[in-house]
This record gives C-alpha cells, structure tokens and sequence, in this order.
C-alpha cells in the first residue's frame, strides 16, 4: 500500500466502520469455532497496522506478518513484538506451525494468490483453520484498489476453486457488507468522477453514524453465521485443513 494509506489505517482501524465491521466478523467466527480458548497458534499474514493483530490475542500467541516493514513499524506503536517481515506466497515458517491463519484483504495484493493459499495449507496444523476476507465483484473496481495496489477482486465461485485447489476444505463461503453493497456501488459506478486521484475510499461520517454503521455490520455478522449471504463489498471464506 502507498505510505499514506498505512498512516489513515493507524489512525482508522480501531474506530471506523469498516474496521470495526470486518474485525467483527472474523472474531465472531473465531469464537464460535474455538470459544474460551487461549492456547492456539495464530498467524496474521499482512497484518497491516496490527489491530487485528491485538485483538486476536486473546486466543492466544499471535505472530503478526508483512511484507511491508512500514506496516509493522505501526504494530511496534500497538505494542506489538511477534512481528515478521513474510511474503505471502513464500512464508518463512515451518511446516504445521499455526492452528488457525487470518487473511484480511491479503490475497488480492498478491501476483499469485494461488501460491499464498498452498503456503498456508503448508504452515497450518492438521485440523487448522484458514480465515479469510478478500473484496467482490470486479465491476467494483476503481481508484479505491489502484491506491491499496490490488490485483484482482474475486466472486465468491473464484474464492471457492482457489481454496479447494490448495486442499482446502470450505466451511463457510459468503459475502459480507451485504447491506453497503448499493452505496458502494453508487459511489464507485456513478458519483465518484472517471478521473478521481487513487484513493482509498474511506468517507469521513459523524460519530452516530460510524456507531450505526458498526451495530448493522454487527447483525449482519450473526446472520452470516446462519446463512450465506448472496452478495456483497467483501467475500468471506473459512476453511480447514484435512
């Protein structure tokens, strides 16, 4: 990602919305598959600022991973010390290391996902967990990737051949941020300008609606848990190891 980009995280990820919402989402499957637990092994590759990182914590001993050493020059300033420059798609760890795997918006940044998904069957533990987010459609491309240096977005049919191509096991394929889908598309489809600088598209809102905003992602969240959801900005995947 461009420097300023990392900066607008650091400031961002606890509070906003859309942090809030996707961290949400994770921890919530996170604790229905593993509850009080304390004792696993988590990998958080491209950990980006470090405050999923934190509050992966609680379930135990978490190494937080970048390809950016900028990114984690921001998790030291999270108290963070589990920290590791990897590349995705050639993870310096050995094999069978990690009961569980976070991905947040990680694949996409990569030339070949492919090679990432097979480097996290490796360093997983039989039985381990791959939980991932990446961002949908291709029709919602705009100066929002171009600033964050994606590749590709995906369909949830691509996510699901991705995984089962690098054996793994798909327990939970559905979008999210489902409610945000047609503002999303407004924005970049029809309000933002064709020749709009790069940027990554996160709109300053008043603070009673950031916390409206998190409390609908939040319900959105259990109902995810339930039910795949048919669209949406984000294609959620979790998957185990056999």
């Amino acid at each position: 990602m461009n420097v300023e980009e990392y900066e607008r995280m650091f400031r961002l990820e606890d509070s906003y919305w859309w942090f809030v919402g996707r961290h949400h989402l994770i921890l919530t499957f996170l604790q229905a598959q593993y509850g009080g637990r304390r004792d696993l092994t988590i990998l958080d590759i491209g950990c980006g600022t470090g405050a999923m990182s934190r509050k992966l914590a609680q379930w135990g001993a978490v190494v937080s991973a970048d390809f950016s050493p900028l990114a984690l020059t921001y998790c030291r300033r999270r108290d963070l010390h589990q920290l590791c420059v990897a590349d995705a798609m050639r993870l310096p760890f050995r094999d069978n290391s990690f009961d569980v795997v976070v991905a947040l918006d990680i694949l996409e940044h990569l030339p070949d996902d492919q090679a990432a998904l097979c480097e996290f069957h490796r360093v997983l533990k039989p039985g381990g967990r791959v939980i991932a987010t990446v961002p949908a459609y291709p029709s919602l491309w705009s100066g929002h990737d171009v600033a964050l240096m994606h590749f590709r977005r995906y369909v949830a049919r691509e996510v699901r051949e991705r995984f089962t191509a690098a054996r793994l096991k798909i327990e939970k394929l559905s979008y999210a941020m489902t409610l945000l889908y047609p503002v999303v598309w407004l924005m970049r489809r029809v309000i933002l300008p064709k020749d709009a600088p790069p940027q990554a598209s996160l709109v300053s809102v008043p603070g009673p609606v950031n916390r409206l905003l998190v409390r609908l992602l939040s319900g959105e969240n259990a109902l995810i848990r339930r039910v795949s959801l048919p669209f949406g900005v984000t294609v959620f995947c979790m998957a185990e190891r056999g």
